[in-house]
């Protein structure tokens, strides 16, 4: 019988995406896009989804690619923190479609 204390954690969660809001202390909120096929159009459609990240160092900024993975709840909201950061990005990523940069 295995020694609880070595046995590895169940996997976690990992996803990527692009931070969209920095204007919280240790937290951010970063947008994981993904493609889905629509159930009767059978067309393949983006989807947002919207999440609330721990960030430790407040290191992230507006428009950086990050990798997430799911943790424990840390707030009412965030039950995710930033594991890296793939690399930096433009504020002009973060902001969607039909906004001005100014306005963000």
């Amino acid at each position: 019988m295995p020694d609880t204390m070595t046995t590895s954690r169940a996997s976690r969660k990992v996803r990527l995406g692009v931070v969209i809001s920095d204007r919280m202390h240790k937290t951010r909120v970063v947008r994981v896009d993904r493609l889905v096929r629509h159930t009767q159009y059978r067309r393949v459609v983006r989807r947002a989804s919207r999440f609330k990240v721990h960030d430790e160092t407040n290191a992230s900024k507006l428009g950086d690619w990050v990798r997430i993975e799911e943790t424990r709840p840390l707030s009412k909201d965030k039950r995710w923190r930033i594991v890296e950061g793939v690399r930096k990005g433009s504020r002009a990523e973060a902001v969607p479609a039909g906004q001005d940069a100014s306005q963000a």
